[in-house]
C-alpha cells in the first residue's frame, strides 16, 4: 500500500433506496478531510472526482416498482465501473465512496473484470447490517440498495449481473458477508439456497470480530489475486454513526469497527475499499464522514504504534 496512489471516487447517488440524503456522501467525507488523512499516512492521494447520476423521469413513478430506478442504477455503475477500472490499470488504489450500497455492483465489476483478464479471481468481504441479497422477485421495497450482493454473485436483474467481464463476478464460495442483523424473510431463502457464508450480528458477539475477521479473510483471499471490501457504514452502531440510512441497533462498536479495518490492512490482500450510505441529512456535525475517515485511514495501514 506504501507505494500505491490513493485514488478517490465518488459516487452521489441516493436512487438505491427509499431515503434521500446518501447522494451527499461524498461530499462530507471530503469536507471531513480525507485527502489531508491519507497524505498524513505519507500516502499520495488523487482526488478523480464524482460519477455521472442520471436523473429519473420521476421519482414518484418509477419504470419499474419491483426494481427502483434500474436504468439510471445501472448507469450510473456503467461509469462507476469505467472510472475504477482506470484506477487500477494506473495501478493505484481504488477508495469508492457513496452513495446507496447499490453502487458496490459497478466496483465489484471493475475490480473482478480487471483481474479476470489476468486469469484470476477475487474475493469479497461484504460488511453490512443488511444481506442486500434480495432480487426483483423477493425484494417487498423494490430498493435496489437491498440486492446488490445478489448481483454481484450473478442473482438478480441481468442490467447488474452482466454489467462486469465475468459472470458471476464473485463465486459466491469467495464471498463472505459480515455483521448483518436485519434480514427479509424470502431473503434468507436467498441466503441458504446461494450458500453464501455468513458471520452474523451474533456470530460477533460469540466468537469476537478478530475471529470472525480472520475466517472471513481466509476465505475471501484464499485462491484469489484478494478481495475488495465494501462497507456500509450501518453495519457500525448507530451510536457510532448516526447518520446512515437504514440505521440498525446492535452494530460493531467503535473499536471494533477499527479492527475490521485493520485486519483487512494486515492481511496485505486488499485489492479496493468502499464505503457507502454515509447519510448527512440524519448526521450530527458531520459525526459519521469523520468516523468513515478514521476507518479508512486503518485499512490503509493506519495503527496505534
Amino acid at each position: 500500500m506504501l507505494n500505491r496512489t490513493v485514488a478517490l471516487v465518488g459516487v452521489p447517488m441516493d436512487l438505491g433506496g427509499g431515503r434521500r440524503g446518501v447522494d451527499m456522501g461524498p461530499s462530507a467525507l471530503r469536507i471531513a478531510g480525507i485527502e489531508e488523512a491519507v497524505r498524513s499516512l505519507g500516502l499520495a492521494f488523487e482526488d478523480r472526482g464524482n460519477v455521472p447520476v442520471r436523473e429519473p423521469r420521476s421519482r414518484v413513478e418509477p419504470e419499474d416498482p419491483k426494481a427502483r430506478f434500474l436504468p439510471e442504477i445501472a448507469d450510473c455503475c456503467r461509469h462507476l465501473r469505467a472510472k475504477v477500472e482506470g484506477v487500477l490499470a494506473d495501478g493505484a488504489f481504488p477508495l469508492v465512496v457513496g452513495g446507496d450500497h447499490s453502487i458496490a455492483v459497478g466496483t465489484v465489476a471493475a475490480i473482478s473484470s480487471h483481474y479476470h483478464r489476468q486469469q484470476k479471481k477475487i474475493g469479497l468481504i461484504w460488511f453490512d447490517a443488511h444481506g442486500d441479497m434480495n432480487t426483483p422477485e423477493t425484494s417487498v421495497s423494490g430498493n435496489i440498495h437491498g440486492m446488490p450482493l445478489a448481483c454481484v454473485l450473478g442473482r438478480g436483474a441481468p442490467e447488474l449481473t452482466k454489467l462486469g467481464e465475468r459472470f458471476p463476478m464473485v463465486d459466491v464460495e469467495k464471498a463472505v458477508l459480515v455483521g448483518v442483523r436485519s434480514l427479509d424473510a424470502r431473503e434468507k431463502d436467498e441466503i441458504r439456497a446461494a450458500g453464501l457464508h455468513v458471520y452474523t450480528a451474533r456470530d460477533i458477539d460469540m466468537h469476537g470480530i478478530h475471529k470472525v475477521m480472520k475466517l472471513a479473510i481466509e476465505i475471501a483471499s484464499t485462491g484469489t489475486a484478494g478481495f475488495h471490501l465494501t462497507f456500509d457504514m450501518d453495519g457500525t452502531d448507530p451510536s457510532v454513526a448516526p447518520g446512515v440510512g437504514t440505521p440498525v441497533p446492535g452494530g460493531t462498536t467503535f473499536r471494533e469497527s477499527h479492527l475490521i479495518m485493520e485486519h483487512a490492512a494486515e492481511s496485505g490482500k486488499l485489492l479496493g475499499l468502499e464505503v457507502t450510505e454515509i447519510n448527512p441529512i440524519l448526521d450530527n456535525q458531520n459525526t459519521t464522514a469523520r468516523v468513515a475517515v478514521d476507518l479508512v485511514l486503518s485499512a490503509l495501514g493506519k495503527a496505534v504504534l
